[in-house]
């Protein structure tokens, strides 16, 4: 917290740029500055020491030359650190986003004075929410999709056996297989195994392993010997790969086919005392999952017609850029190599229009919540931030304190939270509008 005399002292005045803008300027008069700075100045000489003096005692005019840089900062530091203070005090607008626009300039005996752009949340009508009502069924569990998933359960997982059959839909076939692209001696494992491998497994199911072997293998048999291009699509996962057509030669050693379990074998797989058991088990399962995607269909429900209700409302600028410039990242991700490049900058402009309107679309989201969030009075607790944390980590195969040094890196702390206040704050709403 800054001090209480660089606060009196510091003067602010606030200037209107948009609905969503506010501009700030920042005065500190030259009597201020030169007193701030004898603190800074103090305050520094007594965490130094230099040679032939004891610690904190060495003459200020020394410390003053030879830490000059490390003054600078410590004394804007202090200067930004109460400009954020007194912005926090002024309760008239609601902040989102600051950033300079003219940074403060700092010399002896001269008025220090600095411009902030302040973003602030727009004004937005939800209109008389708590009345809307949702009428959303949940999808009830019929014998037959209770016997589907059962069936799924078996084939899953049953054992592979070898079969004198001809190929079918979700069998394994044991191959070998070469093909006409040569992969760099430093390429990846994974890209080497595209080329060429022996004695290896190839299942005829999605996700293919190589762009349609599906297609050529079924009826396949065993002892013989198929030849099938591959064409790989343009955003393949390995560049290397990418908008190739590879012709594979590829010999059949043996054709497996997944025997389901039986009805003994399954329910000791799933530890269940009987099959009548693990069927009411499962079905009960199966209605919480109908639960969920009811619960889910109902929030996008509910969210439309928030949507509907705040009408038009001008979006912070700065916050637009910045959501803008995520989405633009977002759609160079498939940008794979020097053609996807050249591709990417000759439609450049349909490219920035397009990531404008998604971040104007996901933009008006997060404020539509966020403004509901304020009106349920919801909050997240550092538990709740802990939690969601702890399972990104898992999904994402990070350590835990890996994960949160990179959201803290990334400076999305805060972003996280806000993430999990909307959320909360439209699944209480949706689920109290289906009762």
């Amino acid at each position: 917290m800054a001090n209480a005399k660089l606060n009196d002292a510091l003067l602010m005045e606030v200037k209107n740029d948009g609905a969503c803008r506010r501009e700030f300027t920042f005065k500190l008069p030259a009597d201020a500055v030169k007193n701030e700075t004898n603190r800074v100045l103090s305050y520094v000489a007594s965490m130094v020491q230099l040679p032939g003096f004891r610690a904190g005692k060495a003459p200020l005019n020394l410390v003053r030359t030879k830490y000059a840089d490390e003054l600078q900062n410590e004394l804007r530091s202090r200067l930004v650190s109460a400009a954020i203070e007194k912005l926090e005090a002024d309760k008239s607008a609601d902040i989102l986003n600051v950033s300079f626009k003219k940074d403060p300039e700092i010399a002896d005996g001269k008025e220090v004075e600095f411009v902030l752009n302040v973003d602030v949340a727009p004004e937005i009508d939800l209109g008389d929410y708590k009345s809307i009502k949702l009428d959303i069924p949940a999808e009830a569990v019929s014998d037959e999709k209770l016997n589907e998933r059962i069936d799924m359960y078996r084939s899953m997982w049953g054992g592979y056996a070898d079969s004198a059959e001809p190929a079918k839909a979700d069998d394994m076939l044991k191959v070998s297989y070469k093909s006409d692209f040569t992969p760099a001696e430093d390429a990846d494992a994974s890209v080497k195994r595209q080329a060429a491998a022996e004695d290896t497994f190839l299942w005829l199911s999605e996700p293919e392993m190589i762009p349609g072997c599906i297609k050529a293998l079924t009826g396949a048999e065993k002892g013989k010997e198929y030849d099938f291009t591959a064409d790989y699509p343009e955003n393949y996962r390995d560049a290397a790969l990418a908008g190739k057509k590879v012709n594979y030669h590829v010999t059949v050693s043996a054709v497996q086919t997944r025997a389901k379990l039986s009805d003994a074998e399954l329910i000791e797989r799933v530890k269940a005392p009987s099959m009548e058991e693990f069927r009411k088990t499962l079905k009960a399962a199966l209605e919480q999952e109908n639960n969920g995607k009811r619960l889910e269909a109902a929030q996008e429900a509910f969210f439309n017609k928030l949507d509907e209700s705040a009408g038009k409302f001008e979006l912070p600028p700065t916050l637009l850029d910045n959501e803008t410039a995520k989405e633009l990242q977002k759609l160079m991700r498939d940008v794979r190599t020097d053609e996807d490049a050249e591709k990417f900058k000759a439609a450049i402009e349909d490219h920035k229009k397009n990531a404008r309107a998604n971040a104007e679309k996901s933009l008006r989201k997060t404020l539509i919540l966020r403004q509901l969030a304020k009106a349920e009075k919801i909050t997240v607790s550092d538990e709740e931030v802990a939690y969601q944390l702890e399972s990104m980590s898992r999904y994402y195969g990070y350590k835990l304190q890996d994960m949160r040094a990179m959201i803290e890196k990334n400076g999305a702390a805060e972003e996280l939270r806000q993430d999990l206040l909307n959320s909360k704050a439209l699944f209480q709403v949706a689920e109290a509008a289906l009762k």
